[in-house]
């Protein structure tokens, strides 16, 4: 399994495409972190926020921030961090505040917003995505806190745009199964977004994303996360990648910023911390399936992570 998949997997995410906006210029508005709007992401540990807009044209930008994002149509914009942003036809504009245009939901629909002057039509769907932010912190820590994709450009355009105009016309005509299918689209989309942007990383780039895409680290990341709880050591780990432990070692830390070793054991307790979370199982066999032989050498690990030990951990979390 490669390790974008493992991760995602592992750290079990949740979301919805939530909202269908529909805008006329001159507009700007402005949307607030998630824990300080709409009840729906009350309790939620951290949150993801994107925009796909599906027709015409509008400017972003992070509300505390200064650099703009000029969007169209099949591009995506991305808050890895939940921050507070501005969308408009004109940013120079005072931004209306979203939540009191949010109009309710029909059952297992999206919420929705329709605002403006009148004039050129701007549509644009969000949604989120919920997740332990310990769990996901090597994917969010590499990400910008705004990101845009061209989910519109490149191989396999037309079917990505397809699922973002499936969720408006699932929207437009609820049917059995229409909450399941809005969830299912937001991971699709969040996931190939994450691939192209991937692909569109420069050459010299850090960070986790790049090392998935390098010959060797990405290698080694996908062995580590294909056997977590194997014995692996740092002359296995470079034999199986072809290269020497050194040069692995070093690329490797280049890269991802840690040795591989350090990585690994972050990972594992990563895996341990989400079957703690997911599961009523013994804190021995987490540990056992974690990789370490000892419960004890397990607990003082798994504390030094997370500043707790698994079980106050696991309580809190519940």
């Amino acid at each position: 399994m490669d390790a974008l998949s493992d991760l995602l997997q592992a750290v079990k995410l949740n979301g919805a495409l939530f909202l269908d906006a529909r805008f006329t210029a001159p507009w700007c508005i402005e949307s607030h972190s998630g824990h300080q709007s709409h009840a729906m992401f009350r309790g939620l540990d951290h949150i993801v926020f994107f925009h796909i807009i599906i027709q015409g044209r509008c400017k972003a930008r992070l509300s505390a921030g200064r650099d703009t994002v000029d969007l169209s149509a099949g591009d995506l914009i991305l808050m890895a961090q939940d921050d507070t942003h501005m969308l408009g036809s004109d940013l120079q504009l005072a931004p209306v505040d979203i939540d009191p245009l949010v109009r309710p939901a029909p059952l297992g629909g999206m919420l929705s917003v329709d605002h403006g002057g009148g004039g050129e039509e701007t549509r644009l769907m969000c949604g989120y995505l919920s997740c332990d932010r310990r769990l996901v912190r090597p994917l969010l820590d590499t990400l910008p806190r705004m990101v845009r994709v061209p989910l519109g450009d490149g191989p396999g355009a037309a079917w990505v745009m397809s699922l973002a105009r499936r969720g408006a016309q699932e929207n437009a005509a609820l049917g059995p199964g229409s909450g399941t299918l809005l969830a299912k689209l937001a991971e699709l989309l969040f996931v190939e977004a994450m691939r192209r942007y991937i692909e569109s990383l420069p050459e010299r780039q850090t960070g986790w994303l790049a090392g998935l895409r390098d010959r060797y680290v990405g290698r080694a990341l996908a062995l580590m996360h294909e056997r977590p709880a194997h014995d692996w050591g740092a002359d296995e780990l470079a034999e199986r990648v072809g290269l020497s432990r050194s040069a692995l070692a070093q690329r490797f830390a280049n890269l991802i910023g840690q040795p591989p070793m350090q990585y690994l054991t972050r990972w594992r307790l990563t895996l341990a911390a989400a079957a703690l979370r997911s599961s009523d199982r013994a804190i021995a066999r987490v540990a056992e399936e974690s990789g370490y032989d000892s419960e004890s050498a397990f607990n003082r690990a798994f504390k030094r992570e997370f500043g707790a030990p698994p079980a106050a951990w696991r309580r809190r979390r519940a």
